[in-house]
């Protein structure tokens, strides 16, 4: 069962913030379109109102740094299972797209700008050679009744069906609107999930759920030394450098590499990541201070501080095991990227940190 939203207003008094309904029934829709960051900061959206085969419209379609295609499908006046067949008979059509399908879906959601060009500046790299290899389906609302969460926690958790409900409160105050958004389940699980009860296609491996590589460019704005004396891993100076680090959950681990160097620790994130300015260290006293008032090496972090595109992003982060730079752990072969944290996967990678870091749980 997905969890309650509740929002109050404590300045003055104690007022809860109550929800209402969005004007129109697209505007949800026109807001995921202006930023899809608010499912998932990972995606590139590359259609609205797609056509199927079948006649049937998909609300929306995206796909990853990797290939992979997400179904958004927005709920609005259809019963239980209507919602859930829906998708799933959207699921099956969008299995078949290959490349030249995907890029002429993109082309008619933006002429202006080709397939490739949009996927290169979003994640930094051309669209990869497999597409299409696995997809994702979300069903979006304001809420969904008893019956279809249990028909989506159980396809997930039974069969591995890559299928969730994201939740989305609207309400408003003065001139200000806002939203809040809850998952009906982990999405991080149903990945897992879903790796588990899949046959993985060759060259793909599966994800257990927790692990995420952080690519830590040191330089003027960030240094590792920094980072183990205050426990945390930042990123910055641009939205697509720092947007990446909402992949990081509490309980997630990461480990961490320095570009051209090598793998230098190991930790488990312990708050999500905040903008430089909020960010506060907890010293061996026991105080907290901002990181900013505290001496570091990196004397620019807080360069472009009231500039929430370019500003330094922090995440706090408990490390287990640390080495110096000059110690880190590289191999040809090992698993590298040019996002700031993205999930860890690779198999030849994982065994040889747990080796390195000597960490006893299984991976």
């Amino acid at each position: 069962m997905s969890l309650e939203v509740g929002i109050w207003k404590i300045s003055g008094g104690v007022e809860r913030l109550l929800f209402s309904k969005m004007e129109t029934e697209n505007k949800l829709e026109e807001v995921i379109n202006r930023d899809i960051g608010i499912i998932d900061p990972g995606l590139l959206l590359i259609g609205r109102q797609v056509y199927t085969a079948y006649g049937k419209i998909i609300d929306m379609l995206a796909i990853n740094s990797v290939g992979d295609l997400t179904i958004i499908e927005l709920k609005k006046d259809r019963t239980p299972r209507d919602v859930v067949a829906q998708i799933i008979d959207y699921a099956s059509w969008v299995q078949t797209l290959d490349y030249d399908q995907i890029a002429s879906i993109y082309s008619t959601y933006n002429p202006v700008c080709p397939f490739e060009q949009a996927f290169y500046d979003k994640f930094q790299a051309p669209p990869p050679e497999r597409i299409n290899e696995n997809h994702t389906m979300i069903i979006v609302s304001s809420e969904i009744d008893f019956a279809t969460e249990r028909i989506i926690q159980y396809l997930s958790s039974s069969y591995g069906v890559p299928i969730n409900a994201v939740f989305f409160k609207y309400f408003k105050q003065n001139e200000h609107e806002y939203l809040a958004r809850t998952w009906l389940i982990d999405p991080y699980q149903v990945e897992a999930n879903a790796s588990n009860m899949q046959k993985p296609k060759p060259g793909n491996q599966p994800w257990n759920g927790h692990d995420f590589y952080v690519s830590l460019g040191e330089g003027e704005y960030r240094n590792w030394e920094d980072c183990i004396q205050y426990g945390f891993v930042s990123a910055g100076q641009g939205r697509w450098y720092s947007n990446t680090l909402q992949l990081l959950k509490t309980g997630s681990r990461i480990f961490a590499c320095i570009p051209k160097v090598g793998y230098v620790g190991v930790g488990i994130v312990e708050e999500p990541v905040v903008p430089v300015r909020e960010f506060k260290v907890r010293l061996s006293s026991g105080e907290e201070r901002p990181i900013l008032e505290v001496p570091l090496k990196a004397r620019s972090m807080g360069e472009n501080l009231n500039n929430p595109d370019l500003c330094e992003y922090v995440v706090r982060v408990k490390w287990e095991k640390t080495v110096p730079r000059e110690q880190a752990l590289w191999e040809k072969g090992m698993f590298a990227n040019q996002n700031s944290a993205c999930k860890l996967r690779n198999k030849f990678t994982l065994e040889k940190l747990s080796e390195f870091f000597r960490l006893d749980e299984e991976l």
